[in-house]
């Protein structure tokens, strides 16, 4: 990792990396584009040291109080959280000046900061959103080599269902002709209902390839999947979009469970819940006013 001085902290939408890079070692991570202009290796980790300083500025500046999102580009509990805590440090900040929060991320290391999402929830709203591929977790440990498997993120979902903070998640990317299948769907919607999530998130099932990012997946693919990444080039050739022949098919799977257990499916409703600061919060603090 090396460490760098951030000018700021907040995109326009109210979202915040802390790091940029990755050490979870997806096999299809769409943050590995060239467009995304790293200038660094990917798993050399850039570290924002200033971010909680940048991030109390941004809270006391603020006019209006909102939902602070961390996760969208990279995960904000990498393995060197463990030990600089700076998404802790930014959570403090979220719930001492009482902003929402939404934290996205695959690893249950956001369980260490139970205490203080719980704080934010009581005050305001903290909403987990664990990203979730594929049920079969000797397929995950191959897809998502260094991160927490899909169980064990579903067993972290109880516990934030146990601590009455909701939940969303995101059921992508879905990998053609290696977890397409009506069997992964279905276990993953099964952990889904029963972790009592608010809504899932999912573009269709397939994946986007970028410059940068395709290179490093059809490594991976020679790697584990012999003959694989042949298929892909000869169904898709150059394409950005790479949808699942099964696609049709299992979004219908998707709705029918979603619409059955009234989960959020729609994407425009899921990102609404997302960036909805409580209005109930908002009457309150005119009233005190």
């Amino acid at each position: 990792m090396h460490f760098v001085d951030a000018k700021g902290i907040l995109s326009g939408k109210n979202g915040m990396n802390i790091y940029r890079g990755c050490t979870h070692g997806c096999i299809y991570c769409d943050s590995r584009s060239k467009c995304y202009g790293f200038t660094h290796e990917f798993e050399d980790i850039e570290v924002k040291i200033n971010a909680p300083q940048l991030l109390e500025k941004a809270l006391k500046s603020k006019r209006k109080k909102c939902m602070i999102g961390t996760g969208a580009m990279c995960d904000p509990y990498l393995h060197i959280e463990e030990n600089l805590k700076l998404t802790r440090k930014c959570l403090e900040l979220i719930d001492q000046y009482e902003y929402g929060v939404a934290v996205q991320t695959k690893s249950t290391r956001v369980l260490r900061d139970m205490d203080l999402l719980k704080s934010i929830n009581d005050k305001t709203k903290a909403v987990v959103q664990m990203t979730m591929t594929t049920y079969d977790e000797t397929l995950c440990k191959i897809l998502e080599p260094n991160v927490s498997t899909t169980k064990e993120r579903f067993e972290a979902l109880l516990q934030f269902k146990e601590a009455g903070i909701p939940t969303v998640v995101w059921l992508t990317p879905i990998l053609p002709f290696i977890n397409d299948t009506e069997e992964n769907i279905r276990g993953i919607l099964e952990y889904c209902v029963e972790a009592g999530v608010k809504g899932i998130i999912c573009f269709g099932m397939g994946v986007t390839l970028r410059d940068g990012n395709r290179e490093y997946f059809y490594k991976a693919l020679d790697k584990h999947f012999p003959d694989i990444k042949n298929k892909y080039i000869r169904t898709y050739g150059n394409a950005y979009d790479i949808p699942s022949p099964n696609n049709e098919k299992l979004l219908e799977i998707f709705k029918e469970v979603c619409e059955k257990n009234g989960m959020m499916y729609q994407i425009k409703e899921c990102f609404q819940y997302l960036h909805e600061f409580p209005q109930k919060y908002e009457q309150m603090s005119l009233f005190d006013i």
